[in-house]
């Protein structure tokens, strides 16, 4: 009794059918511990904010934009 055959299907149990799971898993862990660090050493944002800012200031240059207008938007991009 008990031979190769024996127990969890001869090998093709846990093992071999959902073992993946776990490396996957790990990996995916590492991605996620990656990129979440990433983030919080830049601000917990994108660029998007500080480039807003600068085609504000560019349509302001332009001309496309009064006094007021500009300040009022740069007010609420910068909050």
């Amino acid at each position: 009794m008990g031979g190769y055959g024996a127990g969890w299907g001869g090998g093709w149990g846990w093992g071999m059918g959902f073992g993946w799971i776990i490396p996957l898993l790990v990996i995916g862990l590492i991605v996620w511990a990656i990129v979440a660090l990433t983030r919080s050493r830049m601000g917990g944002q994108d660029a998007a904010p500080d480039r807003s800012l600068a085609i504000l200031k560019e349509r302001f240059a332009k001309g496309e934009l009064d006094s007021e207008t500009y300040q009022r938007m740069r007010k609420e991009l910068e909050s």
